[in-house]
Parts: structure tokens; C-alpha cells; sequence
């Protein structure tokens, strides 16, 4: 069962990074080319060459970024498909849909949505080269917390329903995300590096473009994932049961 569910995470994963793809030239490239130019401008007004380019930006739009969402997807997808068979024994959700839905949206929300709104993504032109490697370790330092921070939740969360309920133990699991996310936010270092004169609705743009794609791919991973699963299935749901580590666990 566990190989199954990974390969068939890995194949939803291909296939939502396929269609990231098509979605990321249309929405986020153009805000890309825009950016690429404002900071040859800005190299042209200082008197400096413009910088040559390993790769062209020809190929860095078509076959490059294919190629990277391609391999990120299924990575992503395979990723998926374990954590779906770990948790799959231990939540009481009956339905494999409902349980790819919840897992995907607690993803985008602990992987992309948290670390992103410290450390939002930046086009080509922000950022100095100096510190890309602080940059890149605190956004990774982010992602790591919010992932820990959201499993903590989940795990409380658990408990706590024992006493509180469902409902009421989902709200106070949600209660401890915030705030151990706002207090671990709050005690990173703040970045900001926009050059003064970059067009804040670009910088708007493109950073609503990269929560946009982030988005596609997980709704992607989880809804189609989810309905792959009961449809192999045969749509029979799982027995329905309370937070509880004591049921089966599924076998490879």
C-alpha cells in the first residue's frame, strides 16, 4: 500500500507540476521579463555592463523551468504520498479526498503561506547577491519552524479533543500555531532589500503570482491525489474513528 501511495503521489505531482508550468508562464514569467529589465535599466543608468548570462533567459523560461517544476512536483508528490500513508491509520477521516484536502492545505499553509509572508518572494533586481546566503538560511530556518510548528499543533490538537471535542480541541491547536509562528517570526532576522525606485505594483505582482502557483500545485496534489485514491478504492471509505494512534497502519 505505502508503494503505491508514493508512486502515485509521485505521478500527481508530475502532472500538477506540468500544469504549474503552463499556469507560470502566463501569470508569473511576464512579471519576471519586467523585473529582468528594470534591472538592466538600473545597470544602464550606473554605467555598468550588463552581467552575461550562464543561461539564456530563452532557455531559463521554457525547458529550465519545465525541467525544475517537473522534478519539484513529483519530489513534492512522492513526499506526499508517505505522509498520506502515515497519517492515513491515525485521523479520524473517513474519506481519502477529505484526508488529501486537509493534508494539502495544511501543507501550502506551513510550507509556502507562513515563511512566506516573513520572507515574501523577490524578482530578479531585489535582493543583494551579498547575503543570498543568510537569506536563504533564514527562509529555510522559517519553513523548518513552521513545518515543526504545525506537526506540534496536529499532535495537540489530538490530545486535546479527548477533553474538548473536535471542534473546540481544532480551535485551540489553531490558537497555538499562531502564536508560536508570530513569536518564532518575531525573533528572525528582517530582511528588506527592494532598491529604491522598483515599482512596488510589480513587486506586488510577482509576489502574488508565486502564492498563486504555489497554490494551483497544492490544490492539484491534494484534490486529484485524493480522488486517484478513492477511485482505486472503489470509493469505500475507511472506518471512521476517533484521534487515535491504536488503529492499523497500512502495509507496503
Amino acid at each position: 500500500m505505502t508503494r503505491t501511495l508514493l508512486l502515485r503521489g509521485m505521478f500527481v505531482g508530475l502532472v500538477a507540476g506540468l500544469l504549474v508550468f503552463a499556469f507560470a508562464c502566463c501569470i508569473g514569467e511576464p512579471q519576471v521579463d519586467k523585473a529582468i529589465a528594470f534591472e538592466a535599466s538600473m545597470n544602464q543608468a550606473r554605467g555598468e555592463a550588463p552581467e552575461p548570462e550562464m543561461v539564456s533567459r530563452k532557455i531559463q523560461k521554457s525547458i529550465g523551468l519545465l525541467t525544475g517544476v517537473a522534478v519539484y512536483g513529483t519530489a513534492l508528490g512522492g513526499i506526499f504520498g508517505l505522509v498520506f500513508a502515515y497519517a492515513r491509520g491515525r485521523l479520524s477521516l473517513a474519506r481519502p479526498r477529505v484526508l488529501a484536502a486537509l493534508m494539502a492545505g495544511l501543507g501550502f499553509i506551513a510550507i509556502v503561506l507562513v515563511p512566506s509572508l516573513k520572507y515574501p518572494a523577490n524578482p530578479p533586481a531585489v535582493g543583494n547577491p551579498e547575503t543570498i546566503g543568510v537569506r536563504t538560511a533564514a527562509y529555510f530556518l522559517a519553513i523548518a519552524i513552521s513545518l515543526a510548528t504545525m506537526i506540534l499543533s496536529t499532535q495537540a490538537g489530538r490530545h486535546w479533543s479527548k477533553s474538548f471535542g473536535s471542534w473546540n480541541a481544532s480551535l485551540l491547536a489553531a490558537l497555538l500555531f499562531l502564536v508560536l509562528v508570530g513569536a518564532s517570526a518575531y525573533f528572525l532576522p528582517a530582511i528588506d532589500e527592494v532598491p529604491a525606485g522598483f515599482p512596488a505594483s510589480l513587486l506586488w505582482k510577482f509576489r502574488i503570482a508565486s502564492w498563486e502557483t504555489q497554490a494551483v500545485l497544492w490544490s492539484i496534489l491534494g484534490l486529484f491525489f485524493g480522488w486517484l485514491t478513492e477511485r482505486q478504492e472503489g470509493h469505500i471509505p475507511l472506518r471512521a474513528r476517533p484521534f487515535s494512534t491504536a488503529d492499523e497502519m497500512p502495509h507496503s
